[in-house]
């Protein structure tokens, strides 16, 4: 299992912003999943929050992400200020023109030295993919040094329309949990969702691994529950997550799990439970 540490806080690195020009691949409600996510389970922290500051890491080539984050927590919290980051100068300048009070585009990497404090949330998707296992654990290290002490970062990787996605939640400790997201019309079996998992779990998918076993294990509790597609996909997913909570340790409760959040699509689990079993750099 790779460790894990709490950070200390070190001073933003000196130079050009730490990272590299992503493809940029984004559009219309593409990380919507992952916003109602955050907005169920990090309402409480963003409400708490003295000045809450929210950082989209990576927005790519439009604005358009960072503004629907926006607007999704502006109704949990309607003082909290955005900060779209991104390495591209020329996608930066793009998006200042959408900019508004509490809605702000600036040039940064994984340091995000535009941060005027240490944000209480950060939402990096589709930002890691190129990178390498190390490197994106380096990554995940240099994010979560910035975060508050209270913060989290979220960081996974969807499908090109959102229809597929999986994500990391990671605090100042270090990854929390595992979450599966799919559209009900975007798979055949469960473990189709295995493409998009994170960088730190991506290249895991393999015999002697645990979330080897999870997408094994998720297949047989979907064929199992069968009968229920007389019933539409949206009762067999959360009856397949039931039968899954039998053998695995499924967040069964709100505001991460439960059978709300199973007929969104979702299936959350600790980190602890797919962690790598053993560091390759």
């Amino acid at each position: 299992m790779i460790p894990y540490e709490p950070l200390n806080r070190p001073p933003a690195p000196p130079g050009r912003p730490v990272g590299a020009v992503t493809r940029g691949t984004t559009g219309h409600n593409r990380l919507r999943r992952a916003d109602r996510w955050i907005a169920a389970g990090y309402a409480g922290l963003l409400r708490s929050a003295a000045r809450p500051l929210v950082v989209d890491l990576g927005f790519g080539a439009s604005h358009v992400t960072t503004t629907e984050l926006f607007l999704r927590l502006r109704g949990i919290r309607p003082d909290v200020e955005v900060i779209g980051v991104e390495i591209d100068p020329e996608r930066v300048a793009a998006a200042l023109p959408y900019a508004r009070p509490g809605l702000s585009f600036a040039v940064g990497g994984f340091e995000m030295r535009p941060a005027p404090r240490p944000p209480v949330l950060v939402r990096a998707f589709n930002v890691l993919r190129q990178y390498g296992e190390a490197e994106a654990g380096a990554a995940w290290d240099l994010m979560r040094s910035r975060i508050a002490p209270d913060g989290v970062l979220v960081e996974g990787t969807c499908s090109e329309v959102g229809h597929r996605a999986a994500w990391v939640a990671l605090d100042a400790s270090g990854p929390r949990t595992l979450t599966l997201s799919t559209r009900f019309s975007g798979f055949g079996r469960p473990s189709d969702l295995a493409e998009r998992l994170p960088k730190a779990l991506i290249h895991r998918n393999v015999p002697g691994e645990a979330v080897h076993r999870l997408f094994e294990d998720l297949d047989r509790a979907w064929a199992v529950c069968a009968p229920y597609a007389a019933y539409g996909v949206r009762q067999r997913w959360p009856a397949t997550v039931e039968t899954l909570a039998r053998t695995w340790p499924v967040v069964r409760h709100p505001p991460l799990g439960g059978r709300a959040r199973w007929r969104l699509g979702e299936l959350t689990l600790p980190w602890s439970a797919v962690a790598p079993a053993v560091h390759r750099g």
